[in-house]
């Protein structure tokens, strides 16, 4: 079984402010994104950015086979949503922005404006896959890109390059908590005997302070003299493969000129000790020459394939 993730990088049907401006260019980022996927050959693929959901299903048309698709009916202010393809059925088994109860809402802005949902859906599903019922929550978190009041992407002054970053920060750390809620509930304190994966752009590297609030009780990631000591944390701990990735393929965009690792699929203890390989790119390739982003999203408009490398982990049935 191959579990993955990728962010399709503003997936819009042509004519929008957002996507390709002509059938022409749309239909090379589409050429390109299936054959990705098809060499990639996934079990179940946790896509974000997915802009418009006819595209989605056009992504899939390009496919081998019959695909099955689940979409968050929670899209942002761009209307881009994260969602799933699958070669098996799935259910949606969740599909919320809530925050839990008692975390308060976050500011946002200079004018004191807060957020009290995350600002894209975080969608689980079920699924036949591995032998067993598998339960798979994907998710975007808030970007680590700033924008700023009428729609600049650079600020006035330091301070509000400051301000903007520490809002951003609440919002994705706001919302990892919920995500780690819903993983909760998909555990259902019961790590050792369930398959559950939570994957997706978590917008922060391994060791950043949102990543590791998914994680649980910390003391046996991949890699440490704890990981091959069962304790009662296992329960409920999820274990990021991030570390079974090849040190040089350890990165999933490269954004000014840096490699980093945003894109991540975590695993609990009884799937992540079937997990025989992961990697970012294709097996055996590693990732693409992707793109280094810059501050403005915009200029990538309508460009084939995506700036980010898929995330994937392979594991015994």
């Amino acid at each position: 079984m191959l579990l993955g993730t990728w962010n399709l990088e503003n997936l819009y049907r042509p004519g929008g402010p957002y996507g390709p401006k002509d059938d022409t260019a749309y239909e090379a980022k589409l050429a390109a994104l299936a054959a990705v996927i098809t060499e990639l050959d996934p079990t179940l693929l946790g896509v974000q950015e997915v802009g418009d959901p006819e595209a989605l299903k056009d992504l899939a048309g390009m496919l081998d086979d019959d695909w099955h698709l689940a979409l968050s009916e929670h899209a942002d202010v761009r209307g881009i949503r994260v969602g799933f393809l699958s070669r098996a059925e799935l259910s949606v088994v969740a599909d919320s922005t809530a925050f839990p109860e008692p975390l308060r809402p976050v500011q946002v802005d200079d004018e004191g404006a807060t957020a009290a949902r995350a600002g894209r859906g975080f969608l689980a599903v079920e699924a036949e896959a591995g032998g067993g019922p598998l339960k798979v929550a994907v998710c975007h978190l808030k970007s680590k890109l700033l924008s700023y009041p009428d729609g600049r992407f650079q600020p006035r002054d330091e301070g509000e390059r400051a301000r903007y970053g520490a809002y951003a920060l609440y919002r994705r750390a706001a919302e990892a908590t919920a995500l780690r809620s819903l993983a909760d509930e998909l555990l259902d304190g019961d790590g050792r005997a369930r398959d559950v994966a939570v994957l997706g752009d978590l917008n922060d590297e391994v060791r950043a302070a949102t990543t590791q609030i998914l994680l649980g009780p910390p003391g046996s990631e991949i890699g440490t003299a704890g990981y091959d000591r069962p304790d009662q944390g296992d329960a409920t701990r999820l274990w990021d493969v991030a570390p079974l990735i090849p040190a040089a393929q350890r990165y999933s965009r490269v954004n000014s000129g840096r490699r980093e690792l945003i894109d991540h699929i975590l695993l609990s203890r009884r799937l992540v000790r079937r997990a025989t390989a992961a990697g970012t790119g294709l097996p055996g390739e590693g990732p693409p020459g992707l793109p280094s982003v810059g501050p403005d999203p915009a200029e990538r408009r309508g460009t084939p394939g995506s700036d980010h490398a898929p995330v994937w982990v392979r594991t015994d049935e």
